[in-house]
């Protein structure tokens, strides 16, 4: 059994899961509510239907990223599937990979549909509007900009499977979902830790804070709902670098879970 054989099972699984099923219909009928909330405020409607869509892609993204990446080893090993999964030419690190791809494809198309769904609402809004509205919108209602920041999303969500894959190699499926929810909480507000020193006095306590600042995920700049719902650019070499650190750190996170994964002793 060969990476994509792997990945395509995990695939497979996830869409028969109800869970993956009830989160993706709830996202598109989020996006589709929020055509309703728009129109009764004047002026802000492609605003709020724009930012209700990509919060809600992001949201449930991660639920699925960490309710079914906490799982994936975890219930190999629970059913001990595993045994007959290594008994063929499997290398265990294949078996880590394999998963993350799988989950990873899984996302992809979550996001996919996620971004259909907002533009069909999109476009049927600068269809029905008149052309002195579309005008005084910040942005086209169909702006090539959401590409963007579906893309930086799926970038943060393969991040956060990351996580929750590495702490389901040596944990439960209750302690992963804890640790990786409080990393992805965290993760938000990681900036702060870099110049933590300069509210504190405490050597030590600022080399901490500078220490998990590189450690722990920083999922901040994946965050660009606000430029792209006002308009704003997005610079090319930005999202260049931030995939880059999307794949540098779900490549560190990999091989770390890869590590422990081989290590682990499966009887």
């Amino acid at each position: 059994m060969n990476l994509p054989a792997i990945a395509l099972s995990v695939f497979r699984e996830s869409v028969r899961d109800k869970v993956f099923y009830n989160l993706l219909l709830f996202a598109v009928v989020l996006v589709a509510a929020s055509l309703l909330v728009g129109t009764t405020t004047a002026g802000q409607d492609v605003k709020i239907i724009k930012d209700l869509g990509l919060a809600a892609t992001s949201l449930f993204g991660v639920f699925i990223a960490v309710f079914v990446g906490i799982n994936l080893v975890w219930k190999e090993v629970e059913r001990r599937s595993v045994y007959s999964l290594l008994s063929k030419p499997v290398r265990r690190h294949a078996l880590v990979l394999g998963k993350y791809l799988g989950l990873g494809l899984t996302l992809l198309v979550n996001v996919s549909v996620m971004a259909l769904a907002l533009y069909a609402v999109l476009a049927y809004m600068n269809w029905s509007f008149p052309e002195n509205i579309r005008r005084s919108w910040e942005a086209p209602a169909l702006d090539p900009a959401l590409l963007v920041a579906f893309l930086l999303i799926l970038a943060q969500l393969l991040v956060v499977t990351a996580v929750a894959l590495f702490f389901s190699t040596f944990s439960s499926p209750m302690l992963s979902a804890v640790f990786t929810f409080g990393l992805y909480v965290v993760g938000h507000f990681n900036a702060d830790l870099k110049h933590f020193e300069a509210i504190v006095g405490s050597r030590p306590v600022a080399w901490l804070a500078r220490t998990l600042y590189y450690v722990l995920p920083n999922l901040a700049p994946f965050d660009v709902k606000a430029q792209v719902v006002h308009g704003q650019p997005i610079a090319a070499g930005y999202v260049g670098l931030t995939l880059l650190y999307a794949a540098v750190y779900s490549g560190m996170l990999l091989g770390a879970a890869s590590l422990v994964f081989a290590r682990r002793d499966l009887k």
